[in-house]
């Protein structure tokens, strides 16, 4: 083995994660997502948020192409190829699920009967704008597609993304830069540093995850955050101001 093969091995057993990784992530908002709840859930990491709610909390998954009451992946002998969830991943359906036209399906989200919708993110605003769907690029897929309807209306829209860009740029800005899914919709964001609730007086930061600093998070955020972790925890912080500018579309 080449001395350079050797030093590049070296270095990477010394490289360790930093923060949460992207089970620990969807662990971490599956606890904040309250029994009785009916929810959707966003393609990537938000799909893994299902398998760490807390046993014996009942939560109700919806996805939009017409089904309440989506169950976990399949085993081999459950495997339905007709029974997919929004992502076209092979699902199983609850005792007591109901399926429908998408068109109702989508009635559901503009009525305002789902409760907490979790997203991916491209970038998000102080504000709460979120965009996910297109850099804006002219290879860039055509259309928003159904994110628009969930975030203009399930009552609560919470992000996971990781913090920063493969290339280290700040996903979490003063204003987004790329389309937007929508405007002041986000109430909570997730990332493999910290948690952050949107607020009326900006972005609080509540948690870190354990050995990340303020300061950290901070010099890695396209904003200033407000330090929130100093006088509350995740539980205790005042969620009275949380993105109150916020209206959701009927």
């Amino acid at each position: 083995m080449s001395t350079l093969a050797t030093s590049n091995q070296h270095a990477n057993s010394q490289v360790a994660q930093v923060g949460w990784n992207r089970e620990q992530m969807a662990h971490r908002c599956a606890q904040d997502i309250e029994e009785g709840s009916y929810v959707n859930l966003g393609i990537g990491i938000p799909e893994k948020v299902a398998q760490y709610v807390p046993d014996g909390r009942e939560v109700i998954y919806h996805t939009e192409n017409g089904l309440l009451g989506m169950g976990n992946s399949p085993s081999a002998d459950e495997l339905d190829p007709d029974l997919i969830n929004a992502g076209k991943k092979p699902v199983t359906a609850i005792p007591g699920a109901a399926y429908f036209h998408h068109g109702d399906s989508f009635a559901m989200i503009r009525g305002n009967h789902i409760d907490v919708c979790v997203l991916g993110a491209m970038q998000v605003s102080e504000k709460g704008d979120l965009a996910n769907w297109s850099t804006g690029a002219a290879d860039a897929i055509p259309a928003v597609g159904g994110a628009m309807d969930l975030v203009a209306g399930v009552k609560t829209i919470y992000i996971i993304t990781q913090h920063t860009t493969k290339t280290g740029d700040a996903k979490i800005l003063a204003e987004c830069s790329f389309p937007l899914t929508g405007q002041k919709v986000v109430n909570r964001i997730y990332t493999d540093l910290c948690v952050i609730d949107v607020t009326n007086k900006g972005l609080a930061l509540i948690e870190l995850a354990p050995g990340i600093s303020f300061d950290y998070v901070q010099a890695r955020t396209g904003v200033e955050l407000l330090n929130a972790t100093e006088q509350l925890d995740a539980k205790g912080f005042d969620n009275s101001s949380v993105n109150s500018s916020r209206e959701v579309q009927s």
